[in-house]
């Protein structure tokens, strides 16, 4: 999990295009909050879930300075068509490479039915105007967390 990341540690690098095709990296983004939402794959029922309910509340997080952005390992291309479908306005980044899911320590080894496999925990990090980890949320519960995280970022100078 996330071990390896603490409160107050300088967010390890990230970097995605956004919809409009400007860059949405740690500099980009120095000076406003962020929060990073690492979910496991598009298109599942909890995935899909906690896309809807932070899509929900962007206009919310806007209003308090913070970009929200969904990071998975699925391909740009499969973030089109999850937000196609379910008519999401947000901002996903894809990490085939799983390198950034490495760095922030949400690329584990997981077991289901006894088979151990290699996969996303689902995690949400908010990162501070000044580039530092403000708050983590590891083992993420999708229910009423966006409106948590939402608190957090209100809250966060």
């Amino acid at each position: 999990m996330t071990g390896s990341l603490h409160i107050g540690d300088v967010a390890p690098p990230f970097g995605f295009v956004a919809r409009d095709g400007a860059p949405l990296t740690n500099e980009a983004c120095r000076g406003r909050k962020v929060v990073l939402y690492f979910y496991p794959k598009d298109d599942t029922s909890g995935c899909t879930k906690e896309a809807i309910d932070f899509n929900q509340l962007r206009s919310a997080f806007a209003a308090c300075d913070t970009t929200v952005i969904g990071v998975s390992p699925d391909s740009a291309a499969s973030h089109e068509k999850f937000k196609a479908k379910h008519g999401l306005d947000l901002e996903l980044g894809s990490d085939e490479s799983k390198a950034m899911l490495e760095a922030y320590g949400v690329w584990t080894q997981k077991s289901m039915y006894g088979r151990k496999y290699m996969g996303v925990e689902r995690t949400t990090v908010l990162i501070g105007r000044d580039g530092a980890v403000a708050q983590i949320w590891p083992n993420v519960k999708v229910p009423g967390h966006a409106e948590a995280v939402l608190a957090a970022a209100q809250a966060l100078a």
